[in-house]
């Protein structure tokens, strides 16, 4: 019986060998059949044409900018300023990581969206604008921005930093508008550092006051192992807060910048 299944299941198998031995001879063969090539494309064909050259170097461009962003926002803005004013605040009370570097950078930055607006306004009007309606080329846009960005500048940099780069650079007698701007940032730069460290230091004296007033009273009364650091932290925030000092220290950084 078993040997009769065994005999049936070979028999089946040499049928359907037949029958797919005549289906490969009646089929047109594989290498007869014409190859169609297969194709990937990313999209970095050659460009064709001026125009693709041109988009090219326009997204080419727009990368360039977007790294520099964070160079031109700590170095052509008032951010320098503003930043280092609010960290003085903050080493001043003697408080570590209240409040955070990402308020203090946050407020920073609004502070400059608010101070630069007028800027802004200006590079927006003159040559954003214009460049979207095809009023003026990409080199004129950046030249007239260049411009209002350059008077912010010089109108907060002390003339002896700017100076000094010029010297540097071996430029000779120029008229302002006519610095360029690897002279004008550098000088820009310097100017913030100290202005931000002049006000720095007038925001210590206070504090350090009343630091001194407290060592001294803990002195005198023969307390000996109490931390001064106990006792005038919270006279100092109850002193900072009194005065509103937070009000006062904006208002001061803003109207610094005229």
């Amino acid at each position: 019986m078993r040997m009769s299944s065994i005999a049936v299941v070979v028999l089946l198998l040499c049928l359907a060998g037949n029958v797919y031995a005549q289906t490969n001879a009646t089929a047109p063969s594989a290498s007869s059949a014409p190859l169609v090539p297969f194709r990937f494309n990313l999209g970095v064909d050659a460009a064709q044409g001026t125009q693709d050259v041109d988009v090219a170097i326009r997204v080419l461009f727009i990368i360039t900018l977007l790294s520099l962003a964070p160079s031109i926002l700590l170095l052509m803005t008032c951010f320098t300023r503003i930043v280092i004013v609010l960290s003085f605040v903050r080493t001043a009370l003697s408080l570590q990581n209240t409040p955070s570097n990402q308020i203090i950078i946050g407020l920073s930055l609004f502070l400059t969206f608010f101070i630069m607006s007028p800027t802004w306004d200006r590079i927006n009007a003159d040559a954003l604008q214009p460049y979207r309606n095809n009023e003026i080329k990409s080199e004129a846009a950046v030249d007239r921005a260049s411009v209002h960005v350059r008077a912010f500048m010089l109108r907060q940099a002390r003339p002896k930093d700017v100076e000094l780069f010029v010297a540097m650079a071996r430029l000779g007698p120029t008229k302002p508008e006519d610095l360029p701007l690897r002279v004008v940032i550098p000088g820009f730069v310097v100017s913030e550092l100290r202005t931000a460290f002049q006000m720095g230091f007038l925001l210590f004296v206070p504090f350090v006051l009343v630091d001194l007033i407290v060592a001294t009273v803990l002195m005198s009364m023969g307390m000996f192992m109490m931390p001064p650091m106990m006792i005038s932290l919270p006279l100092k925030l109850l002193l900072f807060v009194l005065v509103d000092g937070w009000s006062l220290v904006v208002s001061s950084v803003a109207q610094s910048f005229g």
